[in-house]
């Protein structure tokens, strides 16, 4: 899976059904898309499951430690709307940019999308059974991961979450709208895209 980082600004074959939209933590948000079948090359399974099996102690990564702890100071403040515990804030935080920043991804839009998907309720579960933080479906981890791997637990979940959006970012050449819209499972419609772009404007914005 390549590194580049993928931002707001970015410009053989197995069957499986790809995920439908979830739950959100604002009914009227509720952008669940429709369930559809797609196409996942064995190489690509093959760099995927590599991925979420690759188990590493989440760290902040910053190039200064200095502005990573500024950086956990400011997203923590945000953060406590909806997760009032400070200790479970900094825990949440450094796994979410730990993994976004390993898949290539920009924390802060990771940050939005969980937002979107699940309010930052863990243990959230969608009318289509997709389950966490990023709203990951089950049968996942048939394709990318271990039946046992528990998806309501919070690396486990980011590590999927991050890994499926870079790898539509892949899939759609760095297009961040459309690799968003197919996470949701609603390419063709700019409804989920937009409304996790704006969370990130309005809330999640760094530097």
């Amino acid at each position: 899976m390549e590194k580049t980082p993928l931002t707001p600004e970015s410009p053989t074959r197995r069957r499986f059904l790809i995920a439908g939209g979830a739950l959100l933590a604002a009914p009227s948000l509720a952008l669940a898309g429709a369930q559809r079948e797609e196409t996942l090359s064995d190489d690509v399974a093959s760099v995927m499951r590599s991925s979420v099996g690759s188990v590493n102690p989440p760290r902040l990564v910053f190039a200064n430690p200095a502005e990573g702890q500024r950086w956990l100071t400011a997203m923590s403040s945000r953060l406590a709307r909806f997760v009032p515990d400070e200790a479970e804030r900094r825990r949440l935080l450094t796994n979410i940019q730990y993994e976004a920043s390993r898949a290539g991804l920009d924390p802060q839009v990771i940050l939005g999308l969980i937002e979107v998907e699940s309010g930052f309720r863990q243990y959230a579960i969608s009318s289509v059974g997709a389950r966490g933080l990023m709203q990951v479906m089950p049968f996942w981890k048939n394709y990318i991961g271990k039946p046992t791997h528990n998806l309501f637990d919070i690396r486990t979940n980011l590590r999927y979450g991050c890994t499926i959006l870079r790898h539509y970012n892949n899939l759609e050449n760095g297009n961040l709208r459309r690799a968003l819209a197919r996470f949701n499972g609603s390419l063709g419609s700019d409804k989920y895209p937009n409304a996790v772009l704006g969370t990130w404007r309005n809330r999640w914005q760094w530097g």
